[in-house]
């Protein structure tokens, strides 16, 4: 005998009635969950998108009484198939990956956009450390040693033109390449992480930090000038440079921009300033991620690989005009999207 015939009268006439005063209310769940699953959310009325949660949680409701009286066991795992069911459409994220990923994009720019003062202080603070590391080492060699040390990688004062030119790419040592290009990225990886997190020390170790590495890059610039090899040197520097340094500087300013915050909170705690300017910095250090993995690859492959000066020039301009123009117009609305948004 069946499972349903084995059942008291009494229980069969509970379960029955409980299910013909609710049924329809499943049934109505049901065909919304299946839109919804179909990827037709967007195409609901006002009223459908206002009964959906109204009717899950009748449903949820009616799940609850069923298992507590033990109500007909399909009845109930029914129920519990359709509650879950209707809680991901109720709850879960309704935007495909791509939009999801398109989301994530505009809000990187958008938060560049917000740091753009924060930014223009990281890049003055690595651009005077270029220029002291410079300056210091054109009136006394002695500070490129004291400045650049065992990161020279064979590019110290005794090297010749010839000796500088050959570390530039393009050498049969393809490994000793690699190795120098996983010793690059790993470093820079660490200045960009160790500038945003010193933020929460008021600003003043990230801007030292952003100095003191833009002495070095200073330093090897004059060294490379001096020796008549400079153009080459900012050829192959720029090709991945571009996408670097700007990842350094846009970790300088989230640095910065947590310092802001936890300087001047404004009306609010300096506890709720922090977590508000974490939620920016957080979506922008994850684009500074994303900037030096493509760093890396372009560190690692293209850089050694494409030898021409003018190419060099031309990839490392091209990527810097595309960062431009990204963080300048991305997430933006424009026509009349924008009149819509009031912006």
């Amino acid at each position: 005998m069946s499972e349903a015939q084995n059942r008291p009268p009494v229980l069969q006439l509970k379960s029955q009635k409980f299910r013909e005063a609710r049924e329809k209310d499943w049934r109505a769940l049901a065909a919304l969950v299946d839109r919804a699953e179909k990827g037709k959310l967007k195409q609901f009325t006002t009223e459908e998108l206002l009964n959906l949660p109204l009717l899950y949680r009748q449903a949820i409701s009616s799940l609850s009484m069923a298992q507590s009286i033990s109500l007909d066991r399909n009845m109930i795992g029914y129920l519990q198939a359709l509650c879950a069911r209707a809680y991901v459409s109720v709850y879960g994220p309704q935007a495909r990956v791509t939009e999801l990923v398109a989301g994530f994009f505009g809000d990187l720019a958008r938060s560049v956009r917000k740091l753009w003062a924060e930014f223009w202080l990281a890049f003055t603070c690595f651009f005077l450390g270029a220029l002291g590391g410079w300056l210091m080492c054109a009136f006394d060699q002695s500070w490129y040693t004291a400045l650049v040390g065992h990161s020279a990688q064979g590019r110290d004062l005794m090297s010749t033109p010839e000796q500088l030119r050959a570390t530039l790419g393009g050498a049969e040592k393809d490994d000793w390449l690699a190795v120098f290009s996983v010793y690059l990225m790993s470093n820079n990886t660490q200045v960009a992480l160790l500038a945003f997190a010193v933020g929460v020390m008021g600003g003043v170790p990230t801007a030292l930090l952003l100095i003191m590495n833009g002495m070095m890059l200073g330093a090897m610039l004059w060294l490379f000038f001096e020796r008549g090899v400079g153009v080459e040197f900012a050829a192959w520097l720029s090709i991945h440079g571009t996408t670097e340094i700007l990842a350094i500087l846009l970790a300088g300013a989230a640095g910065f921009y947590l310092a802001r915050r936890l300087l001047f909170p404004g009306h609010l705690t300096r506890m709720a300033a922090l977590a508000q300017a974490g939620k920016v910095s957080g979506t922008l250090m994850l684009g500074v991620i994303l900037l030096l993995v493509l760093a890396g690859i372009i560190e690692g492959y293209g850089r050694q690989t494409i030898t021409d000066t003018g190419w060099r020039f031309a990839i490392g301009g091209g990527l810097l005009l595309v960062w431009v123009a990204y963080f300048a117009l991305a997430g933006r609305a424009f026509g009349r999207k924008a009149v819509r948004d009031g912006r």
